[in-house]
């Protein structure tokens, strides 16, 4: 199945989840992840307020914040690329470009990522064996992932089932190390 098809597919079975199922999904991967010490001790963590029928983040983030944790969010540049500012609190995010909701902090740069120690994205499915993320096909997060180093831990955020055979890959294409679903977290690409 080629990207389109599949992006396709995998919104509209996102799309047919309930509010309920929503909640316990990204309550599980929540929990996943805030159980793991490599988590709990990563100082900077990059990671991205969710929308629509993703897994949410938004606990995620107030809890790595509340916990002590520095974390960026993308804030989206007019040249496709990602810029990073840090997250300081509820108050702290403002409608940006297309109603994604953006941290109002000082612009750190494309760079700022390089200086995570755990970087959080978003994606419709990963391919079980390559590690490739299915994203909404802007490029956005393949651009910011060339910039992380060879040890961080990548993880990608999924509903269960997204986890696949199949993502169809391109050049262009970053894989994560990581992906977490409900049932699980499945180590994709050795670090």
């Amino acid at each position: 199945m080629d990207k389109t098809n599949l992006r396709r597919r995998i919104l509209r079975d996102r799309a047919a989840l309930d509010q309920a199922t929503l909640r316990e999904s990204s309550a599980a991967v929540r929990e996943l992840l805030l159980d793991q010490p490599w988590v709990q001790m990563a100082g900077l963590v990059a990671c991205y307020w969710s929308f629509g029928t993703e897994p949410s983040t938004h606990g995620l983030v107030f809890a790595l914040w509340k916990h002590g944790a520095t974390v960026i969010l993308p804030v989206q540049r007019p040249d496709g690329d990602l810029d990073w500012a840090v997250y300081d609190g509820p108050d702290s995010l403002a409608p940006g470009p297309g109603g994604f909701m953006e941290p109002v902090d000082t612009r750190r740069g494309v760079d700022a990522i390089r200086t995570a120690a755990l970087v959080l994205v978003p994606a419709l499915a990963v391919d079980r064996t390559t590690g490739v993320r299915l994203g909404r096909g802007r490029g956005h997060y393949d651009r910011a992932l060339t910039r992380v180093g060879p040890n961080v831990p990548t993880v990608a955020l999924l509903h269960e089932g997204e986890l696949i055979e199949g993502v169809p890959a391109e050049p262009h294409d970053q894989p994560v190390r990581l992906a977490v679903q409900p049932s699980g977290i499945a180590h994709l690409v050795r670090m």
